[in-house]
């Protein structure tokens, strides 16, 4: 059942916008398919109110960028990389304006004590993938180049992916050594830097557009969408969501293949 979540007055004026946070993957489109007209439509109408729509995605800045293009989007606010990089898409082009690195000795030391085996992939930011060995097709966001572990060590990275069977059991030694680190997965573990999520940028987003805390709006169907549940002021996790991240959540709405997330764009609407 689709829970409303409370409608926020109607006046667009600047005082007022809101500033809305969108998980892409499982939220605004399914993985691999482009968003639907239904999900594009909503888009629209909640930009031309006057709010701030920001996407907040575990991609990569290649990744979120492709998927802004397809949902229409053309200046809009991206978090990426589960808050490690922060963009500003404006047209076709972007700036990065935000980034953190995390420490690739600490994960690659971890991995290589837990599971030798693992595959792992550093982000280059803008550029694609730095690989331990070859990520299956559509796995990652951007190209990939195959590359010994002493480069992975040397070269700044916001985002380091574990796969490989079981890469989940490795989360709590991340954690132990302070790193940020999120089983999306039973076989895809993402690692940031410390204190870094979704909310920690998002929170310098709403700063940068003056939006007040109380008009923050997030929606999304992820373990690494709780840090931006407890942000926003009005947080919906996805129908389809697993039941920790819908219990997390203040509301609910409709699945992806109900086009929950239109359901709630067009509820913000009045």
């Amino acid at each position: 059942m689709t829970t409303r979540p409370p409608t926020p007055a109607p006046d667009a004026s600047f005082a007022t916008r809101l500033m809305i946070a969108c998980d892409i993957d499982g939220t605004l489109l399914r993985t691999g398919h482009p968003p639907t007209s239904v999900v594009r439509a909503a888009m629209r109408e909640v930009l031309g109110a006057g709010h701030h729509v920001v996407l907040a995605t575990g991609r990569s800045v290649l990744g979120a960028v492709s998927a802004a293009l397809q949902l229409g989007l053309r200046d809009v606010w991206i978090v990426s990389s589960n808050g490690a990089v922060t963009a500003h898409l404006l047209g076709e082009h972007y700036q990065v304006v935000d980034e953190h690195t995390v420490d690739a000795v600490l994960v690659i030391d971890v991995a290589l004590k837990e599971a030798p085996a693992v595959r792992i992939a550093a982000e280059i930011v803008g550029a694609g993938w730095r690989v331990s060995a070859p990520f299956p097709d559509h796995e990652l966001n951007g190209p990939q180049r195959q590359a010994p572990i002493g480069e992975f060590l040397v070269n700044p990275t916001p985002r380091i992916v574990l796969h490989g069977p079981g890469a989940y059991t490795m989360v709590p030694a991340l954690i132990a050594r302070g790193l940020t680190a999120i089983a999306t997965r039973l076989d895809w573990v993402d690692v940031t830097p410390p204190g870094i999520s979704k909310a920690s940028a998002l929170e310098k987003v709403r700063m940068e557009l003056g939006v007040e805390a109380s008009r923050t709006v997030a929606i999304g169907d992820g373990e690494n969408d709780i840090e931006m549940f407890r942000w926003a002021a009005y947080d919906v996790a996805m129908g389809h969501a697993p039941p920790f991240v819908l219990a997390a959540a203040s509301y609910s709405t409709g699945s992806i293949d109900d086009d929950g997330a239109a359901t709630v764009l067009r509820s913000l609407l009045g």
